[in-house]
């Protein structure tokens, strides 16, 4: 059974992240496509670690909101997943339509996962605290970090796209939690 509010609040919060993301690409274009894979998980790292640094210190001293910090973990991860679909492409420059459907695509994915886990784990996630779902995407970042330490192979585990795909999940429950406390 779906959750219709946890899914309304995912889409709320996905709605705004693409609504910036686009906007980015008119005004930036996709130079991200220059981008591999680890320096997209340094991003999404140094990110996540800022917001845990002021979780810690309950200051701050740039006045970037942590909100718009999982926003930015959010569509680095797009990024990070629309670099693996492309991967093998050299094509660095992407139009706003073309891109879209892309970012859609990651997107719609990762919210499938999202609410076969939700339903598996009765939204555990609204009984954590945000700095614990901040550990828990640092975490994550460091298995990726690893795993593209070692060339992508894994015994076990899963692989890089599993990763960034539960960063996004935790990052908009983080920032459901932070919207609606």
């Amino acid at each position: 059974m779906i959750n219709e509010k946890t899914a309304t609040e995912y889409k709320q919060v996905i709605a705004t992240c693409k609504a910036l993301f686009l906007k980015k690409t008119k005004d930036y274009g996709t130079a991200w496509r220059i981008l591999r894979l680890p320096s997209i998980t340094d991003q999404i790292f140094i990110k996540a670690q800022r917001i845990r640094s002021i979780q810690e210190k309950g200051v701050q001293k740039v006045s970037d909101p942590i909100h718009d910090e999982f926003i930015g973990i959010i569509n680095y991860c797009v990024i990070a997943l629309i670099q693996i679909q492309l991967q093998g492409s050299s094509q660095t420059e992407l139009s706003a339509n073309e891109v879209e459907p892309l970012y859609d695509a990651a997107v719609d994915e990762t919210f499938s996962l999202q609410q076969n886990k939700n339903h598996d784990y009765a939204e555990a996630w609204r009984d954590m605290r945000v700095e614990s779902m901040t550990d828990i995407i640092l975490m994550k970042l460091l298995r990726v970090k690893q795993i593209e330490d070692n060339a992508g192979k894994t015994l076990v585990s899963e692989g890089v796209k599993a990763n960034y795909q539960d960063i996004i999940n935790y990052s908009v429950f983080c920032l459901i939690k932070l919207t609606h406390p």
